[in-house]
């Protein structure tokens, strides 16, 4: 399996600088984040990925598209793989407006309030993890997936604080946490 952080955000950007949450709701992409996005699908290219699962949240979503686009890769949409409801980038969109913006997307299947309420515990979002790990254990195709997913995500799976755009390589029959290898850190600046 292939674990990918989404690309730079709006919100990144600001609390990079200042390490104060600067209020963003589910920010989208930066101009340099969707560059990371293109550069991490040339990264995985030859990475044997079949399928994408990602995140509702837009950054997410956004990267996703950009990557299923390049390699003509199937998005399936998964709210348990969401980041930790921290800061105010957590709050999610409606899955209605979800639906209006990505009509391509099947959501039916997500609640309308989707993202967990703020704040999200470290023990409830390793419970989270650990349900995707082993729902990704039984599959018989976990090694042709890739995840978009977030910070807080991949390192209750891996352990790994990774940056934006970097891709994993992930093994969800290993010890949690762990399984998590660092293929590319994408830096496109």
């Amino acid at each position: 399996m292939i674990l990918i952080r989404h690309g730079q955000s709006e919100f990144n950007v600001v609390y990079g600088k200042t390490r104060i949450d600067p209020g963003i709701r589910d920010p989208k992409l930066t101009a340099l984040g969707k560059r990371q996005a293109r550069a991490a699908a040339e990264t995985v290219h030859e990475m044997g990925i079949r399928q994408l699962i990602t995140s509702p949240y837009t950054r997410a979503l956004q990267t996703a598209t950009i990557i299923g686009d390049i390699l003509d890769l199937p998005l399936t949409v998964d709210p348990h793989i969401g980041e930790r409801a921290a800061f105010t980038c957590d709050i999610g969109t409606p899955r209605s407006a979800l639906q209006t913006a990505w009509p391509q997307l099947d959501l039916s299947h997500i609640e309308e309030i989707w993202w967990p309420a703020m704040e999200e515990s470290e023990d409830a979002l390793d419970v989270r993890g650990q349900g995707f790990r082993a729902r990704m254990h039984q599959s018989d195709d976990w090694e042709g997936i890739g995840v978009i997913s977030h910070w807080g995500f991949i390192r209750t799976l891996t352990g790994h604080r990774v940056g934006n755009c970097t891709v994993m390589r992930f093994d969800p029959t290993s010890s949690h946490p762990g399984g998590g290898t660092v293929v590319s850190v994408i830096d496109v600046c």
